[in-house]
Formats: structure tokens, C-alpha cells, sequence
């Protein structure tokens, strides 16, 4: 294969990296903890732990799973938390016991949840107690041994932390009663840690870090194996791509998107770790004018996140004024980036999102743009080194430049396969390590990808391709749109049509206007024909639109 995109690689970047240079995740984490003691990791609702006391409580957590709770290598705990303290410490130590993380949503119901665990095997769990009562009503039907509870203040200190678990529990009333017998508090776990000894384990490239569960908006969901190997490789190669991420001798990145999430479990926890960077924690991102005072708080070298996050931090009051000179880069992924978010992100802050894309599948990172880009590209960007794109036609041939077909990826990044799944590996994995992404586009001749879509989300007008990216790129343009998804309706006469679901930035945008302007940049078949107000959309944890859910509206609506 001619790797053209090295050509644009900038100096420095390397086309390969060695992803057994480092063995396994807990020598990276244990590396980075003694390496980097006295700097700060951490920091959540103004508490801050340095790399030395991650180090700590990660030994005693670590300690207490393999004495207390009897958990041996490769045995799977399902860490199900938002953006706390205690999630780093959770998961640093369950990988030092040589254990699989099973990342686990705190927003599931019951039945997802228990779908997961007993997908998953895991033996323990560790809860923030928001999300206790679901997990009551099911824990008799899984393979469940210990439950270990926290709050969102616990290791927040005194007074602040029996404060802010005061109000959630008593105020606004966030946390259901629940009864978990023989639950234990989370302090307690690592108070009775202390005393015991982190026993040595052996973790290998091949040992499985992670069952990270993807696919639940399109059936059941399936665990991606990813080895300690994938998740290192991934580490290195966004590490080795970003030299601006070794220019910095104090990174700190906003983490706002949950590291229970594979965007920000990679490109903020395990690659700002093995930097030795700073992390700030953000636990509610919804709560808008919280976060941007939170972002006003710190000088902050980066951000992820995903286009929502990025278009409604724009429009939320204040944060036009906060201090960009230390920005260096921020990170988008999760889904596309829209031009006009990225042209005024850039007005604001100086600076263009720079696009990724991946998959939970690929650890997450395939592709990105290079951070100092001057002018909006609308690609997903090169390949990272050590990684290879082709697009491929449904055969699994291999297509020309510029040709639309489905992207295949190669790489160390790319997962073992589905956790007991045998045969949805087998429709994703092609000959000699290719994965099918599900996800259409081309490359150009410099090796730049763009997608045109997820094969799913294609809207077939007549027998015409319509990539909803396209159409709500073109609509997000509207000054007066503040978000905007686009997807299929079905019509009697071509099949499908596009439909628009829109919310408003200016109450008094009409329908009529976004046609005409729709008209004006699209070819007639990619106009909308249906639009629809709504003050919200159906979104992911990480902020991402479900254009399934709108699709499922419309067809319930059509037959009913």
C-alpha cells in the first residue's frame, strides 16, 4: 500500500510506533505515578490529587480487590461512575490487579445494565448511588459478588464533600432510595486497603484491559475485546501524531466528555497520563454555566469534545471571555464537526477543532487532522502512524482515490473482537487484520479521509445517496439553527425524503427560510421536505444526536 499521508506528516511525527515499547497499561500507569509524583492528575469540584496519591489509593484499591475481594487476573469489575475522583482510582487500581474493566453508562436502565453485567461476567461493581436503585432491581439475576458504593463529594474533603452529598440526597433529591445488603462504601474499600500488599501480577500485551460495550443503539450490545496492547498502541500513536503534546511541560486538558466513554478514556485519561498532564474533571457537562466557570478557573492547554458541546459552549453566556492564550488544541470526535461551529470556535478561541475519528473498535483514534491547521478541512484527517485506511467497496475490494466506499482500518489499535461474538466478528474483520467501520467516504490524494456517512444514517432519495452530514453541515450554516439532525422519512413516491429536525437559536426562523437556503445549496433531491421545531434532541451520554430515535418517530408516525 503507497502511504501517501506521510507526505504530510510534520517533522518529528514518526509513520510507525511500537506498540510493545511499553508491555501493558499498568506499567504505564505505574511509570507515569512515579515518574511524575509530585505533579498534579487529577482535579474534580476543586480537589486535586498528584500522580503520587493516584498512586496510593489506586495500591490499596488494587490490594483490597485481590485480598478481600478475591478477584484474580483477568477476572472483569464493571466501574459505573461519571467524571469523579474515584473513577481514576477504580480503574488504575483494578488494571495494577491485572483485572478487565467492564465501562459501564450510569444513565442505563435496568435492562441494559443487566444485559451488560451478565454479558460481561463481572463479579464486582463499583456504583456512584444515583444509580443504586437500578442496580437493586436486577442484581439477584447476575453474577454479582460485591457491590461498592460511592458519592459524588466522597473524596471531595471536609466540608465540602459531606455538603455536596447532603444536597443531592436530601435537596434536589438525586439519589432513589435503594438497598444493596452488604454493600460497602467506597472510603471504607480503601481504608481497609491500606494495610495490604498490591500482590505482583503479570499483565501481558494480549490480557484484555477492557469489554468496552458499543452497538446498543442498533440491537444488543456487544463488548469490544480491547488488550492492553490496542489501548497502549492507541496512546502512543495520538502521542507520536500530536507533537504539541510534548511541547507542553504542564498539560492540562478539560474532560467534560466521561472517561467511562472510549473518547475520553483514551485521549484524556491514557494519553494526558502518560504525559504526565493534569486532567480536570468535569462531573455534570450539561450544567453549562458551571463548566464555563470552571474553564475560567484554570489556563487550560486542551479540551475534547464532541459538536454539541463545542456549539453550546459558544452560545452559552461568558465564554467569549475566557482566556484562550494558553489553548493549544481542541479535540473534537463522536461525531462530525460542523464547518460553521468550527469557523466560529476559531473566532473565539483562535483556534480550529481538530477532528478525529475512530471507533470503539479502534481504541478509539484511526484518523485526525494535524492540531495547527489554519483552515477548516471537513476531513477526518490522515491516519495515525502504524495505521492504514482503504476504502473498500461491499466485496472488500479495494477502491481508487476519491472513490465513495466503506472505510477499512488496520492497525494495533484495532480490537481482538466481540466478547463471545464470533459471528459479528466475522461480519466486521476482513482478511489480514482490516476492520469494517460501517462508516462511508473517500480519501483524497494526500491521504486526508472525509466521510460522507454511517452506511446506516444514508438517506436513499430515489435511488440517490443523501448523507445527512452534508445536509446538516449546510443548515447549520443558518445563524438562527442552533442544532440540527438530519434523517430518512419514508414517502410513498421516492422511498424516503429528508426530514430536518431543528432547534431554534432565533425563535423567528421559519421553515420557509431554511428551504430557501437549503435550495440554494443543495441539488433538489437533498432539499429537506419535512421540518420539524423541537426544543431538544435526543442525544448519547457524550452528547452525540441519535438520528435513530427521530427515524423510529417518524415511522411510528407513518404507520400509525
Amino acid at each position: 500500500m503507497d502511504k501517501v499521508w506521510l507526505r504530510d506528516y510534520p517533522p518529528g511525527v514518526p509513520a510507525e510506533i511500537d506498540p510493545d515499547s511499553i508491555p501493558s497499561l499498568k506499567q504505564l500507569f505505574e511509570d507515569a505515578c512515579r515518574e511524575h509524583a509530585a505533579r498534579p492528575a487529577f482535579t474534580n469540584m476543586g480537589r486535586t490529587l498528584s500522580y503520587g496519591e493516584i498512586d496510593e489509593l489506586s495500591r490499596r484499591f488494587g490490594a483490597w480487590l485481590q485480598h478481600e475481594a478475591g478477584l484474580a487476573r483477568g477476572d472483569r469489575i464493571a466501574l459505573m461512575m461519571p467524571n469523579v475522583l474515584q473513577y481514576p482510582i477504580a480503574l488504575i487500581g483494578a488494571l495494577r490487579a491485572g483485572l478487565t474493566v467492564v465501562n459501564t453508562n450510569p444513565l442505563y436502565t435496568a435492562r441494559e445494565l443487566e444485559h451488560q453485567l451478565n454479558d460481561s461476567g463481572a463479579k464486582v461493581i463499583v456504583i456512584f448511588e444515583n444509580a443504586c436503585a437500578t442496580l437493586a432491581g436486577i442484581i439477584g439475576r447476575t453474577r454479582i459478588e460485591r457491590v461498592i458504593v460511592t458519592g459524588i463529594g466522597d473524596l471531595l474533603g471536609f466540608p465540602k464533600g459531606p455538603i455536596v452529598n447532603f444536597v443531592l440526597r436530601h435537596v434536589k433529591k438525586l439519589v432513589p432510595a435503594w438497598r444493596l445488603p452488604g454493600a460497602l462504601r467506597f472510603n471504607a474499600v480503601l481504608e481497609a486497603g491500606a494495610p495490604l500488599t498490591l500482590a505482583p501480577v503479570e499483565v501481558t500485551g494480549q490480557d484484555l484491559a477492557f469489554l468496552q460495550y458499543t452497538g446498543g443503539t442498533t440491537g444488543v450490545a456487544k463488548g469490544a475485546e480491547l488488550t492492553h496492547r490496542n489501548m497502549v498502541a492507541n496512546t502512543l500513536q495520538v502521542v507520536a501524531f500530536m507533537p504539541e503534546l510534548r511541547q507542553i511541560e504542564h498539560a492540562v486538558v478539560i474532560t467534560a466528555l466521561p472517561l467511562y466513554h472510549i473518547f475520553a478514556l483514551t485521549t484524556n485519561c491514557l494519553v494526558f497520563t502518560a504525559i504526565g498532564g493534569h486532567n480536570i474533571l468535569i462531573t455534570n457537562p450539561r450544567d453549562l454555566k458551571a463548566l464555563v466557570a470552571d474553564l475560567a478557573r484554570v489556563r487550560f492547554t486542551f479540551i475534547t469534545g464532541v459538536n454539541t458541546l463545542f456549539n453550546a459552549l459558544l452560545n452559552t453566556p461568558g465564554f467569549d471571555r475566557l482566556d484562550f492564550s494558553s489553548l493549544k488544541a481542541a479535540l473534537g470526535g463522536g461525531m462530525a464537526v460542523q464547518k460553521a461551529v468550527s469557523e466560529r470556535w476559531r473566532k473565539v478561541t483562535g483556534r480550529h477543532i481538530c477532528q478525529g475519528w475512530g471507533l470503539t473498535e479502534t481504541s478509539p483514534v484511526g484518523t485526525a487532522n494535524l492540531a495547527d491547521e489554519t483552515e477548516f478541512t471537513g476531513s477526518i484527517g490522515y491516519p495515525l502512524p502504524s495505521t492504514e485506511i482503504s476504502i473498500r467497496d461491499d466485496a472488500g475490494n479495494a477502491l481508487p482515490t476519491g472513490a465513495v466506499g466503506e472505510i477499512c482500518l488496520r492497525g494495533p489499535q484495532v480490537m481482538r473482537g466481540y466478547w463471545n461474538r464470533p459471528d459479528e466478528t466475522a461480519k466486521v474483520m476482513l482478511p489480514d487484520g482490516w476492520l469494517r467501520t460501517g462508516d462511508v467516504g473517500h480519501m483524497d490524494e494526500r491521504g486526508r479521509t472525509y466521510i460522507e456517512d454511517r452506511k446506516k444514517d444514508m438517506i436513499l432519495v430515489s435511488g440517490f445517496n443523501v448523507y445527512p452530514n452534508e445536509v446538516e453541515s449546510v443548515v447549520a450554516a443558518l445563524p438562527g439553527v442552533l442544532e440540527v439532525a438530519a434523517v430518512a422519512q419514508p414517502d410513498e413516491r421516492s422511498g424516503e425524503v429528508v426530514a430536518l429536525f431543528i432547534v431554534k437559536k432565533d425563535p423567528a426562523l421559519t421553515e420557509d427560510q431554511i428551504i430557501e437556503h437549503c435550495r440554494g445549496e443543495l441539488t433538489g433531491y437533498k432539499v429537506p421536505k419535512a421540518i420539524y421545531f423541537r426544543r431538544e434532541l435526543p442525544k448519547t451520554n457524550v452528547g452525540k444526536i441519535l438520528r435513530r430515535e427521530l427515524r423510529d418517530e417518524l415511522r411510528r408516525a407513518g404507520s400509525a
